[in-house]
């Protein structure tokens, strides 16, 4: 161990010869070592180290040659520079366009030893610059390009262990610090072109500040043109800056506006030309300067903010076909070969097209003319609307001055600015830099993946602002790249190694969890490059038809997808030449096409390396997009009423006209970008369902949740839950279970609606228990109507609140929970009165408060509710609707015990003032008078009537009591429930006469004799069996004596039953008629053409009816009057209705032939009358002449012989002459008629209106008939009082038989 201890600290100083690369890892194996020798490890480690220092020997001995061109001005501060090196470990170079830094300072750094034991770093702001400048260094090192001198871009790596000098974007060298935390395969690191201030450079220039004290061999050499300096110095605590003259010819600069000739006022004297316009007429101009001064045409470079422009202002050119003039384009999407013919001599002139490429990372030889238009296209970010815009804005003073110094390299240059001087002066200073103008979210993710601390005391050059970091930091929180506290997530760091936008990234991983990576890599790659399709402003609708082939309706993202899988089915079919005229013909460009593969390349190496699954089988429409959406989130948009879309945080937005989708406009969409021009536009669109969103963005919805309420059914608190995305209602209204969210509430509600107003779906025993003592306790409330006897809502709350626990707020788990407790306590949660009486309600008794009415022999259901204005409010009487004719009206009006005191009191109450001040205080007389009153015997008014008579002398007549009874509240007044046969519910009521009416077909169809094959067969007269007088029927479960009888029903005889004796006589007694003459065929047959009068009859009769129908009423009239008349009881059998026709029959001729004649009689004298009324009348006696109809129209009608009673039918003669007797006196007491006219009318409507009453109810009452004959007895009295009546009359008499009518 002590022999070895020192051989290893030997070794460890001359770890200083190995590669800066390997020391690290050296180092820590070594100390490894020291804690646990092992000889063969040890032996290993020796084989690296040597490895290490051999190929530092061999990078020392290949270095070439180092030549430099004195002619450019860098050659001169050489010395400068490399004492600088030796002295600082930062150096700034600031030198104007054309000093030759940038191809000498590598060169430089070779010759003091950089590149020896690591990389020297030269990193570039663009592609272009990088490859270019590359191959200039190799040329210059005469070496070939790739070995000594290599670069690496973006999708091509030209350089190998061996290269001692490597250009690269700045991009790929912020990348290497993914696996090159410290960047150790570096000795030196140029960062060329700083001014540009781009995203990489401000983020790659404060992570070297940060690396520098951990790398004190590393040497860091910025450079910069004259712009800024003092900043770069101080950002590297007051690094030096040696400064490099840069142009060696004068430049002119000619102002050329755009703004032609302008009068004295200051109006325009000509239109403004177009930029296109203007750089011809430059061109023109500087043709004409060189003719002037005899000069050789020299090249020119034109800036331009854009490719279109570009390729507008070429396409111009072009066909302005300048003599000896070469056209060419320069961006950075063209491919290497195109750019390098900017680098190859040609005679003649050219015009170079630029963007701002050629402002500063690339320099085009011999340029002597420069023509600025003074824009360019500046990407600026909005962290309000979270868009990025792609403005068109006026460049700095800087850029201009850039531009300016792109020409005066080779011989004096001019500078032609297509704008003003004043112009110019008044332009910012310097251009923003991109880190405050863009979105932080890949700065921000990069930093936390490499653990850089917070982003607010990283060194930036100029911190970026706080809004625009939180802005950064909302991005990465909706992409799910870091949680809620700022911190990286797992996706997070997954999405830190992947080079690309993090929305892309975070679609890539999407993607390879749904089975969507082979479509989403199509759509990422497209979307990091330019579109390749193209459309020619002369042939826009060619290349639309083009495009069409590829569209999706639903989705431009879909189209991408076809587009790809087209061109690559091209690909492997044609050849290179075939393959572009194929791209050219349908309008597609063939290197973004190219740049597209090659992104697409780099992607799928990158997924590969993660680890992310390819999937084998295409993927459908939702997969592909869901993966896309969930780099979108804040993306999406519903369609409003107005065409537009609504999108997040209420921005407004339309679809881009070049959208696949056009016209389709769906309910909601995502959209890859907004880009604010004319308006805010979405380009590049698909179609989403809006169920994607909530799953995807779950960690950015905000939920609300409102209107919780219980649900029976589902046996759980529910409430509708609003889910929100930036203000998107994404779900308007969907009922969740709200116990999780707000145990609380819910449990108050599952109390109040679920166990105390039992709304609840469970077998707990408790709750059955609690309800029927809960349901008596509600019965006496009902019954002494009032509210004060159980316990309120709050206390029974109270109840269950204090013994449940508290995280029971649903069924289920309620059911569980009493199942286990109530086995200890089989009193749990049942309660007990004195838990929900509020008081004792000993005033409540069976006796004042019964459940059953008695009527007769029969129980009938009293149930009780208090709910005024409700229908029920009061006592209500459950009745089977064929009784309702059967119950007394009087015994009705009692109700019960209880609660005849306060409808007495309302009785009393409703009576005329004059009257009801006799009897105040009125509650006392009423107590008093019911003292002496029997319950239920009579009317009960008139028993009141006569108690409150015997006290105070004061009557109260009928009509009175009428009054008040008809102003009595409902409640006081009893509430009928009619139900059929078999107890369902028909209806409810408090008017026992209208309900009669209403219910008549049910009440006869609940009676109707049960259907069986006999019951449906006819009765035959001489076998019929015996139909009882009377029998119990059970109807609604009650046992009710009905009548039954034999019915006549056209002309056949069935058996019935009738709810009252009275109807079921008279139905019987029709129904013997028919079966007499049944039984008595032969005689009928013979009578039916014997009868007198037949001819007369028929003539007469036929203004009424046929002489068949008449004839038939006469045999069975006479057949009641020969044979049924005058018998104590009707027979009920076959055999006594055969016994009884035996014994009359010899009379019925005799009575039907007199019968004929007496109907003859009648009908000649109606026939007399009905003429009378032929011809003219006279208007006074019009009264007198109705009445009298009316009065024929009631004696003779079709069916009068059999409906009109035998006793009656012989006075029809006298009532028909004592009218006859009337229409003769009528001129002479036209007046006297016309009172009595009226009079009768009254009787004749008040008989009426019973009558109907009782056909409803199904009564017959002989009082009521009698009164209808009394009246035509009353008409003789007064019109024909010589031909005398049959009983004494008067109107007294028929006021008293009116009487005696059932009510």
């Amino acid at each position: 161990m002590t022999d070895q201890a020192p051989a290893i600290d030997q070794l460890l100083k001359n770890l200083d010869h190995a590669m800066l690369a390997d020391r690290h890892r050296l180092r820590r194996q070594l100390l490894e070592l020291r804690k646990k020798p092992d000889e063969e490890k040890l032996a290993q480690w020796v084989t690296r180290m040597q490895a290490s220092c051999a190929q530092v020997t061999a990078r020392r001995a290949s270095l070439p040659v180092i030549r430099y061109d004195d002619s450019l001005p860098i050659a001169a501060k050489r010395d400068e520079i490399k004492e600088a090196l030796n002295k600082h470990q930062v150096l700034i170079i600031a030198g104007e366009t054309g000093s030759g830094k940038t191809t000498q300072l590598p060169k430089i750094c070779l010759e003091i030893g950089r590149g020896q034991y690591g990389l020297i770093g030269h990193a570039q702001p663009r592609r272009i610059a990088a490859r270019s400048v590359a191959s200039r260094v190799a040329e210059e090192l005469a070496t070939p390009l790739g070995a000594l001198v290599g670069y690496q871009v973006r999708f091509e790596d030209q350089s190998d262990s061996n290269t001692l000098i490597k250009l690269m974007t700045d991009g790929i060298l912020l990348a290497e610090t993914q696996n090159d935390r410290y960047l150790e395969r570096y000795d030196t690191i140029i960062v060329d072109e700083a001014h540009e201030r781009s995203l990489n450079i401000d983020f790659l220039l404060g992570y070297l500040k940060t690396l520098l004290p951990r790398r004190p061999d590393l040497k860091v050499i910025i450079t910069s043109a004259t712009i800024d300096l003092e900043r770069f110095s101080k950002h590297f605590d007051d690094a030096p800056i040696v400064e490099v003259s840069g142009r060696t010819f004068p430049v002119d600069t000619w102002y050329r506006p755009l703004t032609l000739e302008q009068d004295e006022e200051g109006n325009r004297v000509e239109d403004d030309l177009t930029v296109d316009q203007a750089i011809l007429a430059t061109l023109d101009e500087i043709a004409a300067y060189e003719r002037s001064e005899r000069r050789s045409p020299g090249d020119v470079l034109v800036f331009l903010p854009g490719e279109r422009e570009i390729r507008d202002a070429a396409d111009m050119l072009r066909k302005a076909q300048l003599k000896h003039t070469e056209i060419l384009p320069l961006y950075a999407r063209l491919s290497p070969a195109e750019q390098q013919r900017i680098f190859q001599s040609h005679p003649g002139r050219r015009v170079v097209l630029a963007t701002n490429v050629a402002e500063t990372s690339l320099t085009v030889p011999g340029i002597r003319y420069v023509i600025d238009s003074g824009t360019a296209r500046i990407s600026r970010y909005s962290y309000r609307a979270k868009v990025q815009r792609l403005p068109i804005e006026a460049i700095s003073q800087a850029s201009a001055n850039q531009r300016k110094g792109r020409c005066g390299r080779v011989e004096p240059g001019i500078c032609i600015r297509l704008y003003s001087e004043e112009d110019f002066i008044g332009r910012p200073e310097f251009t923003d830099p991109e880190i405050l103008r863009t979105n932080l979210a890949a700065v921000i993710l990069q930093m936390l993946h490499l653990r850089l601390g917070e982003i607010t005391d990283f060194p930036f050059i100029e911190p970026p602002d706080g809004k625009a970091i939180s802005d950064g930091f909302n991005l990465l929180q909706e992409l799910s790249a870091v949680d809620r506290n700022s911190q990286l997530t797992p996706l997070g760091r997954q999405l830190a190694r992947l080079p690309v936008d993090p929305r892309m990234g975070r679609m890539l991983l999407e993607a390879a969890k749904l089975g969507s990576l082979q479509e989403v890599l199509i759509v990422a790659s497209a979307m990091s490059i330019q579109d390749p399709r193209e459309r020619p402003p002369e042939r826009q609708q060619a290349a639309d038809q083009a495009h069409a082939q590829w569209k999706d309706a639903d989705s431009d993202f879909a189209g991408l997808v076809n587009l790809w899988r087209g061109f690559e089915e091209q690909r492997q079919a044609l050849t290179a030449s075939p393959l572009r005229n194929w791209c050219r013909k349908n309008f597609l460009n063939y290197l973004r096409l190219r740049e597209w593969r090659d992104s697409h390349r780099q992607l799928s190496l990158i997924c590969r390396d993660m680890q992310l699954t390819l999937n084998k089988e295409p993927a459908d429409f939702a997969k592909l997009h869901k993966a896309v959406l969930s780099g979108l989130l804040s993306q999406i948009g519903q369609k409003t009423e107005d065409g537009d879309y609504l999108g997040a945080r209420q921005r407004r937005f339309w679809i881009h006209p070049s959208s696949g989708i056009g016209k389709k406009r769906p309910q909601w969409l995502m959209t890859a970008e907004l880009v604010e021009t004319t308006k805010l536009y979405a380009r590049m669109v698909a179609k989403i369902d809006a169920d994607w969103i909530e799953p995807l963005a779950g960690h950015l919805i905000k939920k609300n949740h409102f209107e919780p309420h219980w649900e029976k059914k589902r046996g759980q608190v529910v409430a509708f839950e609003q889910i929100t995305l930036f203000g998107l209602i994404v779900v308007g209204r969907r009922p969740v279970h709200y116990g999780p969210i707000d145990p609380v509430v819910s449990r108050e509600l599952f109390i109040r609606e679920g166990l105390v107003r039992g709304e609840i779906q469970s077998r707990a025993k408790c709750l059955t228990a609690n309800q029927q003592l809960l349901e008596q306790l509600d019965e006496l409330e009902a019954k002494a109507r009032r509210r004060d006897i159980l316990a309120d809502e709050e206390t029974l709350y109270a109840f269950y609140d204090a013994r449940l626990p508290a995280e029971i707020h649903q069924t289920a788990t309620f059911d569980s929970w009493y199942k286990v407790n109530s086995q200890k306590d089989p009193q749990l949660l049942i309660m007990r009165e004195e838990d929900v009486l509020a008081r004792e309600a000993s005033e409540v008794t069976a006796a004042h408060y019964p459940d059953t009415l008695h009527l007769g022999d029969l129980e009938l259901a009293l149930s009780y509710h208090f709910e005024p204005n409700h229908p029920r409010d009061g006592v209500t009487l459950r009745v089977p609707a064929p009784l309702l004719p059967a119950l007394p009206p009087e015994r009705l009006e009692w109700l019960v015990p209880g609660v005849i005191e306060a409808k007495c009191i309302a009785l009393v109450r409703n009576l005329p003032k004059a009257l009801r001040k006799n009897f105040v205080p009125v509650p006392d007389f009423v107590k008093a008078a019911l003292q002496r009153i029997e319950f239920g015997q009579g009317s009960l008014p008139q028993a009141l009537g006569r108690e409150l008579l015997r006290m105070t002398g004061a009557r109260v007549s009928d009509e009175a009591w009428a009054e008040a009874a008809q102003q009595v509240e409902s409640h006081l007044k009893m509430n009928l429930e009619v139900v059929d046969g078999q107890g369902k519910f028909l209806g409810e009521g408090r008017d026992l006469a209208e309900l009669t009416a209403r219910f008549a077909e049910a009440s006869q169809a609940a009676l109707a004799v049960p259907q069986t094959a006999k019951s449906q067969q006819p009765v035959e007269a001489k076998v019929f069996a015996a139909v009882a007088e009377k029998t119990q029927q059970k109807i609604a479960g009650l046992s009710m004596t009905v009548y039954p009888a034999l019915v006549e029903e056209n002309g056949t005889v069935k058996e019935g039953r009738f709810s009252t004796a009275a109807e079921a006589e008279f139905q019987h007694r029709r129904a013997l008629q028919r079966l007499l003459m049944q039984q008595l065929a032969e005689p009928a047959k013979f009578l039916r053409g014997k009868l007198p009068g037949l001819t007369e009859l028929g003539l007469i009769y036929r203004e009424l009816g046929r002489i068949d129908a008449l004839v038939e009423d006469i045999l069975l009239a006479s057949l009641d009057t020969c044979v049924l008349e005058g018998e104590a009881s009707l027979p009920r059998d076959g055999a006594g209705l055969a016994a009884l026709a035996e014994r009359k029959r010899g009379s019925w001729t005799e009575h039907a032939e007199r019968l004929a004649r007496l109907t003859l009689d009648v009908l000649k004298l109606w026939h007399g009358l009905q003429k009378r009324f032929k011809g003219k009348i006279d208007l006074a006696q019009a009264v007198a002449l109705n009445d009298i109809k009316q009065q024929l129209s009631n004696l003779v009608y079709p069916g009068f012989v059999r409906e009109t009673p035998a006793q009656w039918f012989k006075e029809l003669p006298r009532f028909l002459k004592a009218i006859e007797l009337r229409l003769e006196k009528l001129p002479s007491q036209v007046q006297k008629d016309r009172v009595w006219s009226s009079e009768l009318g009254g009787l004749w409507a008040q008989y009426q209106n019973r009558l109907n009453k009782h056909a409803q109810e199904g009564k017959r009452d002989p009082q009521l008939e009698l009164y209808r004959w009394w009246l035509e007895e009353y008409r003789v009295s007064l019109f024909a009082q010589q031909l005398g009546t049959k009983v004494p009359i008067s109107d007294k008499r028929l006021s008293k038989q009116w009487s005696l009518v059932e009510a």
